[in-house]
């Protein structure tokens, strides 16, 4: 007799390696909380629940030396509140900081100040029914009220008037005059200002000035090779400039639940890295020196597309679904992904409360999580007796964008108060187009810089897919019943994700397969080759015990 436990350790370990790894999710969650809580309540919140954590994990170690139980859950908790409690107590030390610092005190007193800092985000348009203002992020690094003066960092909203303020690129040293105001966010920003005057630009650094070289070029190039509903797309979906996209054109983007394309997200560096991995493989470059390639290609993209905090954010999130999607190691990906949503946090705590981070951190974990089991549910079991089932580019696609729409529906109700419609449908239909547009376009802005012309030529290529995206979000955003009114808040997020949720459970339901009498068959499969009715037992893990 011989034992075949060789077979049963393959299974398990097969299995092992498809189901997600989920021991780093809760501190990953408590973090979040702790930064959210401290941003939005203010420092008490996060004193009390730093306390609060620090109890519970010494009362969980009492527990567990006189029990002398070694539980992996007991642990995984405990990692997690360590992790929630010096998270909420560094935020409440960074919020106290600049709730009691002098320039929230000038704000809070509306006082005329002189600011000396540097445009840490791209100006950009807000047009209202009186009039169309400037918003724009500054680096603070002197605030000066009469005689006193304070130096160190600060973060500025900018409320401005005037198109000198628009010219004003990122990275630029600015000198103006404003009055401060208490910002009316939550945030470590420290106060608002609004600008007596124009500002007084320096001269940004030769990094920032090669970056807006790109931008520029890409957007010259773009204006001489397309129409103008995509000359100015162009740019938006390529480095997320938007400054040249028409009205209409952004409305309809929105309506249509596209607006996410004219923005520079996790798809953007999945793209773009992606294609120098398939360019460095074509050259037979080796591992090592496709990996350099690859990476200094993401700064490069992170520069041209300005380091901010939402394009920092939609870089790790691209690179970790192109990981995902590369290697298919689904167990590796939640691991990777709650390390980085808890270093992001770490250097920036204002995340918790951004409604970009939250979406970006939501569609990456079902690309990771959902999207499989989807398709799983909808091709059917890879182990099936009656054989792998048939996949396609287009299933998976529309997966993807199920996956994506089911985790943001319920965030977008929260944040806007409405919901899309055909955003499935509208995005199903863009996704062929968008990834070979991204790609054209960045080797356009390339060529545009030494030759505007010959730029033009190479972004003229991307004239037919833009008018598809420009035609779909129109069609979709006329639709009858393109934007369904939903409640705000949290109680718009639990109607629309109940609604998420149920229509999950439908689809499970329908696609569940079942024998005779309606039963479901955990590993029954629908007759093929057999008499109806016939259904065999599922798969079993070969026996170790002899025979």
């Amino acid at each position: 007799m011989t034992h075949d436990s060789g077979g049963a350790d393959d299974f398990a370990e097969q299995q092992d390696s498809t189901v997600p790894d989920l021991r780093l999710v809760p501190s990953a969650v408590g973090a979040w909380t702790a930064c959210g809580l401290g941003v939005a309540a203010g420092t008490s919140a996060a004193v009390v629940l730093a306390v609060a954590c620090v109890t519970v994990v010494a009362g969980c170690g009492l527990w567990t030396a006189a029990t002398g139980s070694r539980r992996r859950i007991v642990t995984v908790a405990a990692a997690a509140l360590v992790v929630t409690a010096a998270f909420a107590g560094t935020t409440a030390l960074r919020v106290d900081a600049v709730a009691s610092g002098p320039v929230r005190a000038y704000a809070e007193a509306g006082r005329f100040v002189g600011i000396d800092g540097v445009v840490s985000e791209d100006p950009r348009e807000i047009r209202g029914a009186a009039a169309t203002l400037v918003v724009l992020s500054v680096r603070a690094h002197r605030v000066a009220s009469g005689r006193d003066a304070v130096t160190g960092p600060a973060d500025l909203t900018v409320l401005a008037a005037g198109a000198e303020w628009m010219r004003v690129a990122y990275g630029t040293p600015v000198t103006f005059r404003a009055r401060l105001a208490v910002p009316d966010r939550p945030g470590l920003v420290a106060a608002m200002a609004r600008p007596t005057g124009p500002p007084s630009p320096g001269t940004p650094p030769w990094w920032a000035t090669a970056a807006t070289s790109v931008r520029s070029a890409l957007a010259a190039a773009s204006d001489r090779a397309l129409p103008p509903e995509s000359s100015g797309l162009l740019p938006g979906i390529v480095v997320g400039d938007r400054s040249g996209l028409l009205p209409e054109v952004e409305e309809n983007f929105t309506e249509a639940g596209m607006s996410h394309l004219t923005a520079v997200s996790g798809a953007n560096f999945a793209f773009l890295v992606g294609a120098v991995v398939l360019l460095a493989r074509a050259c037979t470059l080796g591992p090592r020196a496709t990996v350099l390639v690859a990476g200094l290609a993401l700064v490069a993209f992170v520069v041209i597309a300005r380091p901010s905090p939402s394009v920092l954010r939609a870089a790790v999130m691209g690179v970790l679904g192109l990981l995902a999607f590369l290697t298919g190691r689904r167990r590796h990906a939640m691991p990777a992904l709650a390390t980085a949503v808890i270093v992001l946090l770490a250097v920036d705590p204002a995340l918790a409360v951004s409604w970009g981070f939250a979406l970006s951190v939501s569609a990456t974990a079902a690309l990771v999580l959902l999207a499989p089991v989807l398709l799983r549910w909808w091709v059917g079991d890879p182990d099936s007796p009656d054989g792998p089932p048939v996949r396609s580019p287009v299933r998976g696609a529309v997966v993807v964008a199920v996956a994506a729409h089911l985790v943001t529906a319920p965030i977008v109700a929260a944040m806007a108060g409405r919901s899309s419609l055909y955003a499935v449908v509208a995005n199903v239909l863009a996704a062929p187009v968008v990834g070979p547009v991204t790609v054209v376009g960045a080797a356009a802005a390339l060529v545009a810089v030494v030759d505007v012309d010959i730029g033009a030529l190479v972004a003229g290529v991307t004239r037919l897919p833009l008018t598809w995206l420009v035609e779909v979000a129109r069609v979709s955003a006329s639709a009858p019943g393109a934007q369904i009114p939903t409640p705000d808040g949290l109680a718009g997020a639990l109607v629309v994700g109940g609604v998420a949720v149920g229509a999950t459970g439908v689809w499970w339901w329908l696609r569940a397969p079942r024998i005779p009498g309606g039963r479901e068959g955990p590993g029954c499969r629908p007759p093929v080759g057999r008499s109806s009715g016939d259904c065999s037992d599922p798969p079993r893990a070969p026996s170790s015990r002899p025979r």
